[in-house]
């Protein structure tokens, strides 16, 4: 990877996270595309095919999603419909492009480096960690990574923790496991 490349992804990340902090707020930053992005940007600095993996199994599945719904102008998923909405300042929306970016980079990076296998734990540890940072430290109503509620609302039909612990076994067990067989299955395992 050239340098120049590699200084461009780090000069986003730069122009992001206090752009970011500042309209947002830190809580922001436990959204798993957010640690995606970073994890991304990371992985393509230090040429590291493990957090490409990463990357690839914690947020490609969700990256897609938001690139579909986003296709369809925000009306497939309800992820991308901000990015129409005028209530929004352009420079953020255009910030928020950084998701059509990612699947075409990390499935680059993989199809450079091949899919380590050691990323689904990792990233599992990870998302738990975001997942618990949103539900203790963010407010229910921003519900970060949903783990108040399905979409933008907390929901109201189980307890508040019983849903915690369905995202918390449901991510890993729906999202990122088809996505890590799917990976192993598409790419030639990483050297170590």
């Amino acid at each position: 990877m050239s340098f120049s490349l590699k200084l461009t992804a780090l000069t986003f990340l730069a122009v992001l996270i206090p752009v970011y902090w500042r309209h947002y707020g830190p809580g922001n930053f436990l959204w798993l595309s957010d640690l995606g992005l970073a994890c991304t940007v990371a992985a393509f600095v230090l040429e590291s095919p493990l957090l490409a993996s990463m990357a690839a199994v914690g947020i490609l599945a969700l990256e897609l999603a938001w690139t579909a719904d986003f296709i369809a102008g925000g009306r497939l998923l309800g992820l991308a419909g901000y990015m129409f909405d005028a209530c929004y300042p352009l420079y953020l929306r255009l910030l928020s492009l950084f998701h059509l970016a990612i699947p075409p980079a990390v499935l680059l990076m993989l199809w450079q480096w091949g899919y380590d296998a050691r990323a689904l734990p990792l990233q599992v540890l990870l998302t738990w960690a975001a997942f618990a940072g949103a539900y203790l430290l963010t407010e229910p109503a921003k519900n970060i990574n949903w783990v108040f509620g399905w979409g933008t609302e907390p929901q109201a039909v189980m307890p508040a923790l019983a849903w915690f612990g369905v995202m918390c076994v449901g991510v890993p067990v729906l999202v990122m496991l088809p996505t890590h067989f799917l990976l192993s299955w598409g790419f030639p395992a990483a050297g170590r």
